[in-house]
């Protein structure tokens, strides 16, 4: 079996899975969640890699990219001047997923995570 990864982007979920469009065919698939990686992660007009069985054009997975950048939908007011600890406390990102942030993180801003362990990396000026 040869497999392919193509990139796809992310338009809505609805009962029949994940829809996602191929970039270059503007061909669209639904996916079941279990078939893709992180999908808590996952906003409108994301990029998402799918790797495509090429004998049968029948997708076997999907991921994420590594990293990607979200917008903080939800928290608790951060704590200014509070950098030295590395205390943290839980946000609602747009997907509805919820990330443990520094305290300095605030409702508002945007982030960016790391879609394999679910981890805080930096805020996004």
């Amino acid at each position: 079996m040869r497999v392919e990864k193509k990139t796809y982007q992310f338009l809505y979920k609805d009962d029949s899975g994940y829809n996602l469009m191929n970039n270059e065919t503007f061909e669209q698939i639904a996916m079941a969640e279990e078939m893709i990686d992180a999908p808590q992660y996952l906003i409108e007009g994301a990029e998402v890699f799918v790797f495509m069985n090429t004998e049968t054009e029948m997708p076997i997975g999907a991921e994420l990219a590594e990293k990607i950048e979200v917008l903080i939908t939800y928290c608790e007011n951060g704590v200014k001047g509070d950098t030295a600890t590395r205390a943290l406390k839980a946000a609602t990102i747009e997907s509805g997923a919820t990330v443990m942030v520094p305290l300095f993180v605030n409702e508002g801003e945007r982030i960016r995570i790391n879609t394999k362990n679910g981890e805080y990396v930096e805020r996004v000026k």
